[in-house]
């Protein structure tokens, strides 16, 4: 399996500082996170990284998240055949995508049939991303979700056929990741490790600091024959210094080898 780091990790560093963040840990591969970092838009100055640093991409990151809802447009369709072009450019097999937003209504209504032929046309794996009821707590400290993705947020109950799990968001949902690894079966194609304690923040803990049982769900993986992605999407904003988001960034891939190594019994 490949284990590879993604560039949203080191920010608010640079694409080129993540670069050479996974070429100095040792990770095999690069998720690149398009965003507002200019950089990470090109694809020639992705691919002059990749060759500079001899770490190759193995997966483009959709620009669908809320803050880069501008990046390549605004039209949903476009910026998805853009991240093709670019997975395909880079040598990448896979890009991932969230679901669409509720208000999204025209793209979230022809989504499960729209990715399944972009996939058909580029040959390219779009690997949509479980995500969570938003939470708000409107009276005497209840919480309740509110539904904000179309048609769901949980991609075991649409019929992809390629899929990644964000054990981070997995948290937020109270979702249980090894059974929807099991629902998802041979559809599960990509895996964000991180981790989460459940509460409404997407924390994108190092994995292992939080209560998703990262090491569980790696040996199970280990033991179905997963041959996917391993990505780790840690939040490192915190670090003191660079010796900090260095020492995360290699206690995360550590991690990650030891549990792949250990099949559940």
């Amino acid at each position: 399996m490949v284990v590879g780091l993604s560039t949203s990790s080191t920010y608010p560093e640079s694409t080129a500082h993540a670069f050479a963040y996974a070429a100095e840990v040792g990770y095999d591969a690069v998720e690149v996170m398009v965003g507002i970092d200019a950089l990470s838009q090109q694809v020639s100055a992705v691919e002059q990284l990749a060759q500079h640093h001899d770490v190759p991409v193995c997966a483009v990151h959709a620009p669908c998240l809320l803050f880069t809802q501008a990046v390549w447009g605004l039209e949903p369709w476009g910026k998805l055949e853009r991240s093709a072009e670019m997975a395909r450019a880079l040598g990448a097999d896979v890009v991932v995508v969230h679901p669409p937003f509720r208000w999204q209504r025209e793209y979230a209504r022809d989504f499960v049939d729209g990715i399944a032929a972009l996939e058909e046309s580029s040959g390219i794996a779009f690997a949509v991303e479980n995500m969570y009821p938003w939470k708000a707590t409107p009276r005497k400290g209840t919480t309740r979700g509110m539904e904000v993705y179309a048609p769901g947020w949980d991609p075991s109950a649409e019929n992809y056929a390629n899929t990644t799990i964000d054990l981070s968001h997995a948290a937020i949902a109270g979702s249980d990741p090894i059974a929807m690894a099991d629902r998802l079966g041979s559809r599960l194609r990509h895996l964000h490790l991180t981790d989460g304690t459940g509460s409404a923040k997407d924390e994108h803990l190092v994995p292992g600091r939080g209560v998703m049982g990262a090491a569980d769900l790696l040996r199970h993986l280990a033991g179905q024959g997963f041959e996917g992605h391993v990505v780790l999407e840690i939040n490192t904003r915190k670090a003191a210094d660079r010796d900090a988001r260095l020492a995360d960034l290699a206690e995360s891939l550590a991690f990650a080898r030891e549990h792949l190594a250990v099949r559940e019994v």
